[in-house]
């Protein structure tokens, strides 16, 4: 049976697409406080997310984005905390400048390690990336035990990111571990509350790529 639809698509050239969604963001957002290097961030999230308040809640230090960019344009390694967020980024953007992306959390050592300390397989992947990836970006949108661990890690002087990507999602423990981020003086984009997650992340972390692409 052939149903037909009294809406029409506004356009059906992808490029255009997101075109207009940008300008309906632009539009709905009004004025805010975000710096012209931070907008484009925010404005990313709103557009993988459709929400608002999850964009308005996002929070930078103020060396982020050129952080995020110089890690970009050096080359340095993009830590996901796990698959989704692997799979989702842009990896000719990174590779371009000789980077790569790594995820850690199903590495035969660290389940066995996971394993025998009784704890999770994102803390010790943690433990993990930061042998490998010094002065990278870590981008952790699912797991706030990973964040909460790559914080430890930060304090003790054991890890030295470039950029810390911190929107895990959830009710346990993933407010308190971006707060606890927001406290910290490296460079950092996260954002109050609950929300996040692996899509918002992977927006974010494009964002950083196209902006080290543009200039």
């Amino acid at each position: 049976m052939d149903f037909k639809t009294e809406f029409k698509p506004i356009t059906v050239h992808p490029e255009m697409i997101e075109v207009k969604s940008f300008e309906m963001i632009d539009e709905e957002m009004g004025e805010h406080s975000f710096t012209d290097e931070q907008y484009p961030v925010v404005r990313r999230v709103i557009h993988a997310s459709a929400d608002f308040e999850l964009g308005k809640s996002m929070l930078f230090h103020p060396d982020a984005i050129s952080a995020g960019i110089k890690a970009v344009r050096s080359g340095k390694t993009v830590v996901a905390d796990v698959q989704m967020v692997q799979v989702g980024i842009s990896k000719p953007r990174i590779e371009k400048y000789g980077g790569d992306v790594r995820v850690y959390i199903s590495d035969a050592d660290v389940m066995e390690e996971a394993k025998r300390l009784q704890t999770t397989r994102a803390i010790i992947s943690m433990r993990k990336a930061i042998k490998e990836a010094d002065g990278g970006i870590f981008a952790i949108g699912n797991a706030p035990t990973a964040l909460l661990e790559l914080i430890r890690l930060i304090k003790e002087g054991e890890a030295k990111p470039g950029l810390v990507i911190g929107l895990p999602v959830g009710f346990v423990s993933a407010p308190e571990s971006k707060e606890e981020l927001a406290k910290l003086d490296i460079p950092y984009i996260t954002n109050i509350g609950r929300k996040g997650g692996s899509t918002v992340t992977v927006a974010a972390l494009n964002a950083i790529s196209l902006l080290a692409e543009k200039d």
